[in-house]
């Protein structure tokens, strides 16, 4: 075990509704602790991100103590130790140090304790097992400071045993590693991960989708999939085949662009080859409406991608809207194999920077005042007129759009009469 005064001044400890928290708890025989990801993330000189905090005082107490100081509290899991406390609108979470009295997934009983040390091995990775006191001394029991420094993800204790409590962890083990990780992925952790993969048909899609998306935008996102495509893990998760390759260049082609990460995105080019794997990706991890409609649509002929004819690009362009051409064309260049610097690829995804959509102008009134009366014969004429102005380029002058609009309901009254 270790402890260094490493954050004495750090603006997260000594201010603001952490330093108000820690005040709150520590006292009266108790003690509190901004424990995990905070801390690993001050080693890595990242931002502080939502802060947890450990306490030696049973759950009752810390409710109690909130309520005195006229702290809104809210008992989120109140049975598991975990109360959260909101200060200037600011969640903190706040659990009672725990330690496992029996594990069995993620129904594992615990029982409130008082030891440091208990409450850090229960944790997932060393990096995540660290805590800070209010003086700024972090306490390491795990081995998780020099894990930490030296970017590597690795499991606390027996690799096997963790990977047991919760499936989850074998995607957590390599969603840390891309996000926080460097170079390939801790060999015995890996290892228990192959090991322990056929309990990842137990976890929730809910769950497995979470962590999903949050692995596809995290900056080694491309290397960490690859290690999980190469150990068998991915069939499980998205039922079907992985393609780590396009993925691959999704990201590059994002960074290309300058674009910031988008896990839809990136899901499709790792996930979807047609509709059908659209739909099943979809049920597979219950994604949400919106995702699943950008799923569908990224994937709908992408492979027909007009790049050739620019003009063929911004009929589609009309029809899809700029957010959808926007992925289908990113989709269609991370699957074409090419070159991900390619100027003729980059000129199609900025066409909607340089080019806007006109609406098309006819309206039912037009064809009215050519004799139609209303009913299904009127939209089937504005169908025909609007697909007769998208293959004229879009034209607006008034000449060109009374010709258009004629044709249309010339051809409506032939097929009436025949």
């Amino acid at each position: 075990m270790s402890a260094e005064p490493i954050f004495a001044d750090a603006p997260w400890l000594t201010s603001g509704g952490a330093a108000r928290v820690l005040q709150l708890l520590n006292g009266g025989g108790e003690e509190a602790r901004v424990v995990g990801g905070t801390v690993r993330n001050a080693l890595l000189d990242l931002p502080p991100g939502d802060m947890d905090i450990a306490t030696t005082a049973p759950p009752e107490e810390v409710v109690r103590r909130a309520k005195a100081a006229g702290i809104k509290c809210v008992p989120t899991g109140i049975d598991h130790g975990t109360v959260t406390l909101v200060i200037d609108s600011q969640p903190y979470e706040v659990t009672t140090l725990r330690e496992d009295t029996e594990t069995f997934g993620r129904k594992a009983k615990v029982a409130f304790g008082r030891d440091w040390v208990k409450d850090a091995e229960r944790r997932d990775f060393t990096m995540n097992g660290l805590s800070v006191d209010a003086d700024g001394v972090v306490h390491d029991h795990v081995g998780g400071i020099a894990d930490a420094k030296a970017r590597r993800v690795r499991f606390i204790g027996n690799p096997d045993q963790r990977i047991a409590e919760d499936y989850l962890r074998i995607l957590r083990f390599f969603r840390i590693h891309a996000a926080f990780g460097a170079g390939d992925p801790d060999r015995d952790g890996y290892l228990a991960c192959i090991r322990g993969r056929s309990g990842l048909a137990t976890l929730s899609a809910e769950r497995v989708r979470m962590e999903m998306l949050k692995l596809l935008v995290a900056g080694g996102a491309s290397s960490a999939v690859l290690a999980m495509v190469d150990a068998g893990l991915l069939q499980t998760l998205i039922g079907g085949v992985a393609y780590a390759g396009p993925l691959s260049a999704m990201i590059a082609i994002e960074r290309e662009l300058g674009l910031p990460a988008n896990a839809t995105r990136r899901l499709a080019a790792l996930s979807v080859a047609v509709t059908e794997d659209a739909k099943r990706v979809a049920t597979r991890l219950r994604l949400s409406n919106a995702e699943a409609k950008a799923l569908d649509s990224m994937g709908h002929r992408w492979w027909r991608f007009p790049t050739k004819d620019e003009a063929s690009a911004r009929r589609l362009l009309y029809r899809l809207g700029t957010e959808r051409y926007h992925d289908r064309v990113l989709l269609g260049w991370a699957r074409a194999g090419g070159d991900v610097t390619s100027s003729r690829w980059r000129e199609l995804a900025e066409l909607p920077q340089r080019w806007t959509a006109p609406k098309f102008p006819l309206r039912a009134a037009d064809f009215i005042a050519r004799g139609m009366t209303e009913g299904p014969a009127l939209g089937h004429v504005l169908t025909l007129a609007e697909d007769a102005w998208l293959a004229a380029d879009f034209p607006l002058e008034e000449a060109a759009l009374a010709s258009i609009a004629d044709q249309a309901a010339a051809r409506i009254s032939r097929d009436e009469r025949t």
